[in-house]
């Protein structure tokens, strides 16, 4: 329910869209093993992401986990924002409302945007890590 949140409030497209066209790529990243919750063939996640107007730069099926392993990715949506050195510079909630309802987008703190802004701006991230909340990944 909580990437969902996300996506029927036009949230996460909103992001993507807005920050793709400021040079940011994008990254969606879907860590759910076979037969788990989440999991789906290329095509399906590519309709699911086409139906909600979702626009990442790219989509990585990590059905083994390696990546959100990797990360140490432990919710849905669990936000990481990597420098262009590689380096990782935000990992956390993508906002400080931590609901399914979508209404409370409205009101929330998003700290990706925050994030984004600052280092776009070339200053450093105030909050370089929050506490993510979400159902946790199923690998």
């Amino acid at each position: 329910p909580f990437v969902k949140k996300h996506y029927d409030s036009g949230n996460m497209q909103a992001l993507q869209k807005a920050y793709t066209k400021k040079g940011v790529t994008w990254l969606s990243i879907c860590s759910s093993a076979p037969g788990k919750q989440g999991n789906a063939s290329n095509e399906e996640h590519a309709q699911t992401f086409s139906s909600k107007g979702a626009a990442p730069t790219a989509v990585l099926i990590d059905a083994d986990g390696k990546v959100g392993m990797a990360y140490g990715a432990k919710t849905t949506p669990h936000m990481f924002i990597v420098g262009k050195d590689g380096k990782l510079l935000y990992a956390g909630a993508i906002d400080d409302k931590r609901s399914p309802d979508p209404e409370d987008v409205k009101t929330s703190k998003n700290y990706v945007k925050a994030a984004l802004d600052e280092i776009l701006a070339g200053k450093p991230v105030s909050d370089a890590s929050t506490k993510s909340y979400g159902c946790s990944v199923k690998y």
